[in-house]
């Protein structure tokens, strides 16, 4: 075959080949085809040649070999009498090579791709099973090099903090919601921060937020005619967690009226009885805190009398108890009404029980089927009317907020009661079941009424919260526009932190999450 053929998509255009080398790679000596070169001062062209010299490129592998480009490059003269360049080197075609680039444009680009996709390390092996020759070193400069911040005027915007480590360290990612990309990532969360941000972007009409107020108060000092929209996926996530606190501050009410105020110790399973050692103690602390509470003591000094930390000591003063037995999910769950036949036709022996599930597919431990077993049989064997185990406030608020027709004979009867029992949780279950329509079906017009009926409820404290950003929430209803788009890019971002051991800077987050070309 000819060797144009053979060579048409191995050797980049615009060079003339001299030699060809085959051994263990491949080894192409070729020269430029152009007559004159322009100078890169002045603009002006030359063909008068002053010498010439061997420039090394790399290319892209051929047949499982690599490819190496060995260019005689020449150096002109410049022609113009006002330039100050006397010698300069010819430019090679910018689909070929870069100024001072020693592998070729389209290798260039191969290696960017890679270092976008897979960082450093995990792009160097691939590249190393791909015959491309670039350590991971050149991979992330490759990525820094390249990156691009986009020039598109910033319209609506979402907003949200992200961990650099969880609990110690936080940045601000901001995302353009409608080209659904990321457009910036701050070293932090401080109001300041945000501030100087926005107020470099004063063309912004929409603002997408969660409910903290941070960055609330950074972007009406900076953008007081912006827009701010309240998530709806966190106004609902709020409003259940409101709920939650509302039920656990009811525990003790709650306990009487399903008659579990009382709990005798000799019916507890072992795992059970450790838990109810730990209310105990719980119990204590909180009636030494909330003892030197009413002493007027404020919650710094308590936390330095006691020793226990702020947040516990607020969680006491705001009356939150904690569960006398913490529910978790369990592995017996699907397998429950299989049980209950099992042990109505007689088989009441923890291990055999066991076996039996295990024939059926479970794979749960022998402890969990035992502790089962244990408890039914202490319930069976208590004295009819004794105290029973009151759900935990989290089973409880999912029970009170779950459809009748989802809840057993036995769940709908503790409702019952419960709502018999604590009308003002009864009353506090309507008010979430009416936010939840209400963000739902966007009605706007009905938040005030909503307001002002939850603050002289349980969820006074979540009503207030919704008053002091009353015109953000209406937003929400009114407007299109959520954070779930910015919640996604936070899980791409995590998942670019943690693919690179979670060692990668700012810069390098910002060209693989922002970096296009």
């Amino acid at each position: 075959m000819p060797r144009s053929l053979h060579l048409g998509s191995v050797v980049p255009p615009g060079l003339v080949v001299d030699h060809i080398e085959v051994g263990a790679g491949l080894t192409i000596t070729a020269r430029p085809t152009a007559a004159s070169a322009r100078c890169p001062r002045c603009d002006g062209i030359s063909s008068r040649v002053h010498s010439r010299y061997i420039r090394t490129l790399s290319d892209l592998p051929v047949a499982g070999r690599r490819v190496v480009i060995t260019i005689s490059v020449r150096r002109f003269r410049c022609v113009g009498t006002e330039c100050r360049t006397k010698v300069f080197a010819e430019r090679l075609e910018p689909d070929l090579a870069a100024a001072y680039a020693r592998r070729t444009g389209r290798l260039e680009t191969i290696v960017h791709h890679l270092g976008l996709a897979l960082g450093g390390r995990p792009a160097e092996s691939f590249a190393r099973r791909l015959m491309v020759p670039a350590s991971r070193d050149t991979m992330l400069r490759t990525v820094r090099r390249r990156a691009q911040r986009p020039a598109e005027t910033l319209t609506v915007i979402g907003i949200d903090d992200w961990a650099f480590r969880r609990g110690q360290r936080y940045g601000t990612l901001i995302c353009d919601l409608e080209r659904r990309r990321v457009v910036a990532l701050l070293p932090d969360r401080e109001s300041g921060t945000i501030e100087a941000w926005l107020t470099a972007h004063p063309e912004i009409a929409v603002l997408a937020r969660d409910r903290g107020g941070g960055y609330g108060e950074a972007a009406a000092r900076a953008l007081p005619t912006t827009i701010q929209v309240a998530d709806r996926w966190h106004l609902m996530e709020n409003a259940s967690a409101a709920f939650l606190n509302a039920v656990r501050k009811s525990m003790t009410a709650i306990r009487v009226a399903v008659g579990a105020a009382t709990i005798d110790p000799n019916r507890l399973t072992c795992a059970e009885r450790l838990q109810y050692e730990g209310y105990r103690r719980r119990t204590a602390t909180a009636k030494a805190i909330r003892t030197l509470s009413r002493q007027g003591m404020p919650i710094r000094q308590i936390v330095c009398t006691t020793g226990h930390s702020r947040r516990l000591v607020r969680h006491v003063l705001r009356g939150l108890t904690d569960d006398v037995f913490r529910a978790r999910q369990s592995s017996l769950e699907s397998y429950l009404p299989r049980l209950d036949d099992e042990w109505a036709a007689g088989c009441c022996n923890g291990a055999e029980l066991w076996r039996r599930l295990r024939a059926g597919g479970f794979t749960g431990s022998l402890r969990v089927v035992g502790e089962w077993a244990t408890r039914r049989r202490r319930h069976e064997q208590s004295p009819a009317g004794a105290p029973g185990k009151v759900p935990s406030a989290r089973l409880l608020a999912r029970l009170m907020t779950t459809g009748r027709d989802g809840l057993s004979k036995a769940e709908a009867v503790t409702v019952t009661t419960i709502e018999a029992a604590v009308p003002a949780l009864d009353e506090a279950r309507s008010l979430l079941a009416g936010f939840q329509a209400m963000i739902r079906e966007r009605r706007t017009h009905d938040l005030d009424t909503w307001i002002d009926t939850a603050a002289r409820s349980l969820l006074a404290s979540f009503a207030n919260g919704l008053s002091r950003d009353r015109k953000a929430v209406a937003a929400a209803l009114a407007e299109p526009w959520s954070n779930g788009q910015t919640e996604g890019q936070i899980t791409r971002l995590k998942l670019v932190k943690r693919q690179m051991f979670g060692r990668a800077k700012l810069d390098l987050l910002e060209a693989r999450l922002i970096g296009v070309g």
